[in-house]
């Protein structure tokens, strides 16, 4: 029984910590937080980044999204 609230107790923490984190994140005032999957277009080695969260800077948001966006991880996975 006292694991099951220890359990019940860790969960929450992590929802917290969580969400704390978000807050912080998105509370950048020149940056912006982007979620979700997306990839940069693959380099001439074979190499390319994917991520679940991006910090832009407010004034590239545009160029953000042609450089790295989800098609580009379709792309990518198709010519590894």
């Amino acid at each position: 029984m006292l694991s099951s609230r220890f359990d019940l107790r860790l969960e929450d923490m992590k929802i917290i910590i969580t969400l704390l984190s978000l807050i912080i994140l998105s509370s950048c005032t020149t940056h912006s937080v982007k979620f979700g999957k997306k990839c940069t277009k693959l380099a001439s080695d074979n190499t390319y980044e994917k991520s679940l969260i991006w910090i832009v800077d407010e004034g590239t948001g545009e160029a953000f999204q042609k450089k790295i966006n989800k098609k580009n991880c379709v792309l990518n996975e198709e010519k590894l």
